[in-house]
């Protein structure tokens, strides 16, 4: 029965009336998003993938609901099913068990679900992830910093969030290696009142260069009032702090949405053959890109600074920070990457090996990571022994 279900379906997408009659080919997808869609940030982010998807694919129709507690995802799923929506992206990792709940309820619907690690025959997973760029800011803030304390205002302590201030502390100790990297936690993913508390906080104790995850640039704001250097987040964050911006994270997720939806639309993926579908695109897929601002890897103001900092790297000799970050982008941007930032031998903090020599972390292990890098100083929720 189900069968027959999403061979309807699959008629209706293609626009196979019966009786032959041709009939406009479309192909309806909803997105939910966890916070407010704004001018910058996640959420903005994906609002921004979706619409060019909109405008590229001229078959797709879009629909959104935002600001939905993760809680409550499966209702507004529904909401979504209801509406037509035959393909559903959940963009928050809070989703990930409710998305695979209504899932089950929905047999004949695609889902994807961002930055989780469930699957189910129709349930598919994807991320455009920053590991790699955070890296690269992290060898920059290690450079800049004059005290030796990098703050970090961190979001919700997923292993997600872990992964990206572990692969920040490895690129701060890569060029200077007795710097440390100072974690608050904030409990939210957009309180810009708590980013400007936990900067301030960061401030008094003595951290002078600063990055995070949280969906505003207030961070990149407070720093700047007090002439520090940051670094921007999801969107392009120049245009709060041309002057005290060295660089940042932006995300394309666009890239993994056309795609996806190609896919669907042609018949590649279909409810019955999700299970092992799990899009980990980075910056060889162009999905994520380094700098405060498209096509500006790293702010000309901070050039000087970063290329009279030298520093001894095996297998290279002696180099500027500035033309280290510019060979490590290439080298990651190639498919397969030739240099990875979670490439061991890698101890935690506590002085365990997390990963032998000479072995890459593989993506299960990226995604479920809990372990904090050494450097990293502050509390982690769920660290293992």
């Amino acid at each position: 029965m189900r069968r027959f279900a999403w061979a309807l379906v699959v008629l209706l997408v293609a626009g196979l009336a019966v009786g032959g009659v041709a009939q406009p080919r479309k192909l309806k997808a909803g997105w939910i998003y966890v916070g407010p869609i704004g001018d910058y940030g996640w959420t903005h982010a994906h609002d921004v993938g979706r619409r060019i998807a909109g405008k590229t694919l001229p078959w797709l129709e879009t629909t959104y609901v935002e600001k939905v507690p993760e809680g409550q995802v499966e209702a507004f799923i529904d909401r979504l099913v209801r509406a037509g929506a035959k393909v559903i992206f959940t963009t928050s990792f809070g989703y990930m068990d409710g998305t695979l709940s209504a899932a089950r309820r929905h047999p004949d619907i695609l889902f994807a679900h961002c930055s989780g690690f469930k699957r189910a025959s129709n349930v598919a997973t994807y991320m455009a992830d920053f590991y790699q760029v955070y890296y690269l800011n992290g060898l920059m803030a290690g450079a800049l910093t004059r005290t030796g304390k990098v703050g970090y205002v961190g979001a919700f302590p997923i292993p997600e969030v872990k992964r990206h201030i572990s692969a920040f502390a490895l690129g701060v100790r890569a060029t200077n290696p007795r710097a440390t990297v100072h974690v608050r936690w904030i409990y939210e993913w957009f309180n810009p009142a708590a980013a400007k508390e936990a900067t301030e906080a960061l401030i008094a104790e003595g951290a002078d260069v600063f990055a995070f995850t949280e969906d505003s640039p207030t961070v990149v704001q407070v720093a700047a009032q007090k002439g520090l250097p940051s670094f921007g987040h999801y969107s392009p964050m120049y245009r709060f702090a041309p002057q005290h911006i060295v660089s940042g994270q932006l995300v394309h997720w666009q890239k993994i949405y056309i795609d996806f939806l190609r896919k669907v639309y042609d018949g590649t993926y279909t409810p019955r053959n999700l299970q092992n579908v799990d899009y980990w695109w980075l910056l060889a897929e162009g999905a994520v890109e380094l700098g405060a601002q498209p096509g500006m890897p790293v702010n000309p103001v901070f050039r000087p600074r970063l290329e009279a900092v030298k520093v001894r790297v095996s297998g290279i000799g002696t180099v500027s920070v500035y033309d280290l970050v510019l060979r490590r982008l290439r080298e990651m941007s190639q498919s397969p990457p030739a240099f990875d930032p979670f490439t061991g031998p890698i101890y935690d903090r506590n002085g365990k090996l997390r990963v032998p020599a000479g072995r890459r972390m593989t993506v299960q292990e990226l995604t479920t990571m809990e372990w904090a890098a050494p450097g990293i100083v502050g509390p982690w929720p769920k660290e293992p022994k």
